[in-house]
């Protein structure tokens, strides 16, 4: 009898809040009259697309309120109230999802205020009869369960009339999806101006500057050669010098652009130097990703091999796992993204997470590439935008391809970036 008592009180409660919801509902109706007569004088067009939001807003509460009550979400499917009034006026007017809201809101407005006065019916008749033929019989309730049943019946009208139809659920997905890649276009091309900027910068600062002292020393070296030769020569040391740190300077820009070492020896031996040169003890695990060298290539004199089973090195880094010697790649765009990915993953463990220790995982998946960069350090690292220009730059790349970005990073530690990179194998 108690724990019935208890279902009841928790029925009666949802379809109290119900009821609640169904008074909004009738107001409801008096804006969306007041707000169709001003559409329809023009000058109060503005309104339409902020009632239909606040439409959404209370069929999103009842979504949220069915699926607490029954444990099932409800889907929903709108279409973007985006761009200039005359868009959104049009998309509020013709959004299947609108007209969904609206013969949602005018039933419940019945059937809310309905079945929770009829609960109250069933509640008074409830307490007199289940509380002698249960409470003092000890048989089992017979009108407490009602309750339940009228709270279940609204939850089922409620999920009938707002999941959307097949067609508008795949109208909204296909909104939502030219949205998205519409934000990753612009993100893709805010992080190519950055780069441009850097590259500019870093040519600008380093190897320009580096030429112009050159040109200017071969020069002096000209004019010194005849009457002081000892000086020319100083000089032209001095210039090969400067040649050599302003081709050290291109090496770096280039790297920073596309580094050739992913040509050379393609995205495993491009990782492996990486984790080598990161000042970490990182371990690196391949899985089916196509390797182009024998080699090693960071100075261990280790060998890839075409069979499954751990590699150990003399140095810091250590590979496990199977590496395939031919094989398909994925494309370089792919590989480029996953290497600046461990690049800047590394990085950071080495700058900011204090941590000793580092693991870069690699493998190939149906769908994609799967990259897995952990480190043992003191986590408290940021998602989102608020997580730096480095992570800010990953998400960019990462999205340009389509692909996904997951940061876990707790405070205390580890930091886990696992990133899936869309291609065909």
């Amino acid at each position: 009898m108690r724990e019935a008592i208890k279902d009841a009180a928790r029925a009666w409660f949802h379809l109290l809040t119900g009821a609640a919801l169904a008074i909004l509902c009738q107001l409801m109706a008096g804006v969306a009259l007041f707000t169709a007569f001003l559409t329809l004088t023009v000058l109060g067009a503005g309104v339409l697309p902020e009632s239909v939001l606040l439409l959404r807003g209370l069929a999103g509460l009842e979504r949220r309120r069915t699926a607490a009550r029954t444990g099932v979400p409800v889907p929903a499917a709108y279409l973007p109230l985006e761009g200039p009034l005359p868009a959104r006026v049009r998309t509020a007017v013709t959004d299947p999802g609108t007209h969904r809201d609206l013969i949602w809101a005018a039933a419940h407005a019945v059937y809310g205020v309905a079945l929770w006065c009829v609960s109250l019916v069933v509640w008074v008749w409830a307490l007199l009869v289940d509380g002698v033929w249960a409470g003092l019989a000890g048989n089992r309730p017979v009108l407490l369960p009602l309750i339940g049943r009228l709270a279940a019946l609204e939850t089922d009208w409620s999920r009938a009339l707002l999941t959307p139809s097949p067609s508008a659920a795949r109208d909204a997905a296909l909104a939502a999806r030219v949205e998205q890649l519409t934000a990753t276009r612009a993100g893709a091309i805010a992080a190519h101006g950055a780069e441009l900027r850097r590259i500019e910068r870093d040519l600008h600062d380093g190897a320009q500057a580096r030429l112009v002292a050159l040109s200017m020393r071969i020069g002096l070296a000209k004019r010194a050669y005849d009457s002081d030769p000892a000086t020319a020569r100083a000089l032209l040391d001095d210039a090969q010098e400067q040649a050599e740190e302003a081709l050290a300077e291109l090496r770096h820009v280039v790297r920073g652009i596309h580094p050739p070492i992913l040509t050379d020896r393609g995205l495993t031996g491009a990782v492996r130097a990486l984790a080598a040169s990161s000042g970490l003890e990182v371990d690196v695990s391949v899985t089916d990703v196509s390797v182009t060298d024998a080699g090693d290539g960071d100075g261990d004199g280790s060998k890839d091999s075409a069979t499954a089973g751990p590699l150990s090195t003399d140095g810091p880094l250590a590979i496990h796992g199977p590496h395939t010697i031919h094989g398909p790649r994925a494309p370089a765009a792919v590989e480029a993204a996953a290497y600046f990915v461990v690049a800047e993953a590394l990085t950071n463990a080495a700058k900011h997470s204090g941590a000793a220790r580092a693991s870069v995982a690699l493998s190939r998946r149906p769908a994609g590439l799967r990259v897995l960069v952990r480190d043992e350090g003191r986590g408290g690292a940021e998602a989102g935008e608020r997580g730096g220009s480095g992570l800010t730059g990953m998400r960019r790349r990462v999205a340009a391809l389509d692909g996904t970005v997951r940061l876990t990073s707790p405070p205390g530690g580890p930091t886990v970036i696992e990133v899936e990179l869309p291609c065909v194998w």
